[in-house]
């Protein structure tokens, strides 16, 4: 069922009109990446020195004062850590290119537990020392908080919030939830952190009377404010006032798989390397608050951009139905599932289903001296996603192009099969692109054939 004609897009690079030359996505920046990583250690530490320092050996002798140190410790550290995975998620972009969003992604959840377990420390050992002091019970502590302490209300707010957040995050709970109630809910997390702030140098005993210590705390805070507001809503602002893409066409490509074609301004300044993905966000009915990752499924040309989606959730299925000159928003490019993390002189692709639109944009962005196989996993001849512009691709390069056809119970991409259709992959870099569990196996059945770690490269299409 074909929804639009789809035009025909321009060929390679030296086929751009005159005066054209379409960007490559730059290279990684490993040794700023290590700074940060250095400076955000340093930081940590500074932070716990901080808090220790403002109590003596004499003043936690007693039990109240031993809980008001481990809350004040607690508290500082864990904001520090929330700060922490708030730039991680910012998408920072020399970091984002070289890190990937996927490494990023699982370092924020594996800090995750930490800060909030501390903040709850904090909370938790706060009342308890207040209320001994005070000789009353923890209920009647956070009423006092409540009425009596500056901000404090918004305080144990946020930390509600935290908590909500947290509680939506367990992988558990968050593979239950649609994309866009996890992401909607997920939002409460920078609320609690913005609304933790006032009390914190307004009540914390080691800000107070401490100017100089109040002024970078808050410097601190607008400076992760600053980062967040210029990568996730300027740069993304300035980049689409310029390219303004517009939906041009919708054809489906195979069975609940469909092609999405945009026409925009400017797109050889679209500096993007083949394997990257964007956020996307179309300005239609039902779509307009959330934005998606999907991968382009070729590399631009301009004036046209292309990217291909599989109807799963509410929003992939939508974007059947979306109407030429529907306008698009995009946040990106993202992603080092690229050429620059290529270290061998040949490179396997392999992909199940539409996972190989990404595979489809990095095999033309692939050096010309690398020798490469295309291995593509599907259900029948039908499920196969671009299949002819990659055989096509493949052959111009001299290369080696297979599909595994069947289905996944009986026909399984494993040590043997792989050994067997890519009889060079131990000398490969391998990129797989799919579901979890075939990514999953796929390098499993690849690193049992001497391929190193570092040479496999997975993209899996989850949140």
């Amino acid at each position: 069922m074909k929804l639009a004609k789809r035009p025909s897009l321009p060929g390679p690079a030296t086929e751009l009109p005159a005066g054209s030359q379409r960007g490559s996505g730059p290279a990684p920046m490993p040794r700023v990446a290590d700074w940060f990583a250095w400076l955000g250690g340093l930081g940590l530490g500074a932070s716990a020195a901080f808090a220790l320092s403002q109590d003596s050996l004499h003043s936690v002798t007693s039990m109240a004062g031993f809980l008001d140190a481990i809350g004040r410790l607690s508290g500082m550290v864990g904001t520090y850590l929330l700060l922490a995975m708030l730039l991680l998620m910012a998408r920072i972009p020399w970091l984002e290119r070289t890190v990937g969003q996927d490494r990023l992604t699982r370092w924020h959840r594996r800090i995750g537990a930490w800060p909030v377990a501390l903040i709850t420390l904090h909370v938790v050992t706060l009342l308890f020392g207040y209320a001994a002091v005070a000789k009353t019970n923890i209920v009647n502590q956070a009423v006092t908080f409540i009425q009596h302490y500056p901000d404090m209300l918004m305080a144990f707010v946020g930390f509600g919030l935290l908590l909500l957040a947290t509680t939506f995050s367990i992988p558990q709970i968050r593979r239950r939830l649609r994309y866009e109630t996890w992401w909607t809910i997920h939002l409460a997390f920078y609320f609690a952190v913005a609304l933790s702030f006032a009390h914190q140098v307004r009540t914390g005993v080691i800000f107070l009377g401490h100017p100089m210590s109040v002024a970078v705390w808050t410097r601190i805070f607008a400076a992760v404010a600053s980062v967040l507001v210029l990568s996730r809503i300027v740069r993304p602002i300035v980049a689409n006032l310029r390219f303004r893409l517009r939906v041009t066409s919708v054809e489906e490509v195979s069975p609940g798989v469909f092609a999405i074609v945009m026409h925009g301004r400017h797109l050889e300044r679209l500096n993007v390397s083949g394997g990257q993905y964007f956020q996307w966000r179309f300005l239609a009915p039902g779509l307009l608050i959330h934005s998606h990752p999907y991968s382009l499924s070729s590399l631009p040309n301009p004036p046209y951009l292309r990217m291909t989606v599989k109807s799963l959730g509410d929003q992939s299925s939508a974007l059947a139905h979306l109407r030429p000159g529907t306008r698009v928003f995009i946040e990106g490019p993202y992603g080092v599932f690229t050429r620059h993390q290529i270290t061998a002189p040949t490179v396997t692709l392999i992909g199940a289903g539409v996972g190989v639109t990404p595979l489809r944009a990095l095999l033309e962005d692939l050096p010309d001296d690398i020798a490469v196989t295309v291995l593509l996993r599907a259900s029948t001849v039908e499920d196969l996603v671009h299949a002819d512009e990659v055989r096509a691709l493949v052959e111009r390069r001299q290369g080696t192009f297979h599909t595994i056809l069947g289905p996944r119970q009986r026909t399984r991409l494993d040590r043997t099969t792989l050994n067997k259709l890519a009889p060079h992959v131990r000398d490969s870099d391998v990129y797989v692109c799919g579901p979890a569990g075939f990514t999953d196996d796929v390098a499993h059945a690849a690193a049992s054939l001497g391929v190193t770690t570092t040479r496999i490269h997975l993209e899996e299409f989850s949140f």
